[in-house]
């Protein structure tokens, strides 16, 4: 009994404790309730090592501090760069992921591999920290320090713009590798796609400019991308044309009749804009019996346009039978909302048109209905200069048939007027 009775008291015990313990494990950081509803952002208080500074025998963390709790995200920093405060810093020169610590008030980064003596650091806190209410800064914070090497007041200036739709990249990534030590200094461009990276060490850069697309803070494979050489005794650097390159020349990927003559040929990657491509370069063949069609041109929409405009007269102009099928979509220029408001205090962006991808192809004859053409392309450049062979299938769509219409009334004829009636037979003789 006595055996019972102490294992009784001993779970009276334990119990309270252990509730503790998973209230405490389940237990989530929020505001306290109550109070004013707070709409401001966190406000930066301090940042450690100071900026400009050579800070000796270092071999801390470089912490940023808040005045009030922030939040660490959906996603903690675990060394992949998939965290949500390791996609909002900057660490240069390496080209490895960060370790990013969230102690509250606090963000601190330090270096994979440590901090390296003789080198010029430089962290990059960017826009987007948020609190326990989702307010979010839209301030970006750097602080530059040297673990022994000299201080320096270099800078890189200028503009990445995305070609491809003739637009400024808003948050391209920009990295510029010191040469010959190949140390690599990153930023982001603002919404406007300029860029100010400094300060960095003196000497000559290679630099080049990402459309950062998944926002990863890296350059990957099928994002556009242009690099510019820059002399030591330089810090402009020219307008980054950023766009996706290939080592392989463009293909066909269809063909779609426009009206009775034309038809646009779009291709898989962004052609050479440099390139004009003659007919002797085109060959276009009816099946089954592969008979030539001569052709009139291959040309980039605008120039196409220009030479074959639309004209449409319904008096003398013969029914076209393709065109109930066939109705182009006129394309639609890129927004761009860096353009709303003229930015007097820089070097104006010299004009380009977009990167086309499509080709306007004029045949001499009219198209067949149902018939199938093979068109030929030789030496077709994409926009870095790879050359290949392109083939592709047009079938030209049929005319739908002209169906009878059975909306119409049909007449009823248990509403016959008396002058409708058949007239009676005529009555039989008298006798």
């Amino acid at each position: 009994m006595e055996s019972r009775i102490g294992a009784a008291r001993r779970l009276r015990l334990r119990c309270p404790a252990a509730l503790l313990v998973v209230l405490f494990a389940c237990a989530r950081i929020e505001p306290p309730p109550g109070g004013p509803r707070d709409v401001a952002a966190p406000r930066l208080v301090a940042i450690h090592p100071d900026s400009a500074t050579v800070p000796p025998d270092f071999d801390g963390e470089v912490e940023f501090v808040f005045d009030e709790t922030v939040s660490e995200g959906s996603s903690p920093s675990m060394g992949f760069g998939t965290g949500d405060l390791e996609k909002l810093v900057l660490l240069s020169p390496t080209d490895r992921v960060p370790e990013v610590g969230w102690k509250r008030s606090r963000i601190t980064v330090r270096p994979a591999e440590g901090w390296k003596p003789g080198r010029v650091y430089r962290v990059q806190l960017l826009a987007g920290v948020v609190d326990l209410r989702r307010n979010r800064s839209d301030t970006s914070t750097t602080v530059t320090f040297s673990t022994g090497a000299p201080t320096t007041t270099a800078r890189l200036t200028g503009r990445i713009m995305d070609w491809t739709l003739a637009r400024p990249a808003r948050g391209g990534l920009i990295v510029a590798i010191l040469l010959p030590d190949s140390l690599q200094y990153r930023t982001m461009a603002d919404t406007a796609g300029w860029f100010d990276l400094g300060p960095l060490p003196a000497g000559e850069y290679l630099t080049y400019g990402v459309v950062d697309q998944n926002k990863n803070l890296r350059r990957d494979g099928r994002e556009g991308w242009d690099t510019v050489r820059v002399a030591g005794d330089s810090t402009t650097v020219s307008i980054f044309w950023a766009f996706p390159r290939d080592t392989i020349g463009p293909r066909i990927t269809g063909i779609a009749v426009t009206d009775s003559l034309s038809a646009v040929v779009s291709f898989s990657q962004p052609r050479d804009p440099a390139q004009r491509l003659d007919t002797s370069a085109v060959r276009l063949v009816v099946l089954p019996d592969s008979t030539a069609v001569p052709v009139t041109s291959l040309l980039i929409k605008r120039v196409h346009d220009s030479l074959y405009p639309a004209q449409v007269r319904p008096d003398t102009a013969k029914r076209d039978t393709l065109a109930p099928l066939l109705r182009e979509r006129p394309l639609k220029p890129a927004a761009d909302s860096a353009r709303a408001k003229a930015d007097t205090t820089r070097p104006p962006v010299p004009v380009r048109e977009p990167l086309q991808d499509k080709l306007w192809l004029r045949a001499a004859s009219p198209w067949a209905p149902g018939a199938k053409y093979v068109l030929d392309v030789r030496g077709i450049r994409n926009a870095n200069g790879a050359a290949a062979d392109a083939r592709q299938t047009l079938t030209v769509p049929e005319p739908k048939p002209v169906l009878p219409d059975t909306t119409r009334a049909v007449p009823d004829t248990t509403r016959l007027t008396p002058d409708s009636l058949p007239a009676p037979p005529p009555a039989p003789p008298s006798r």
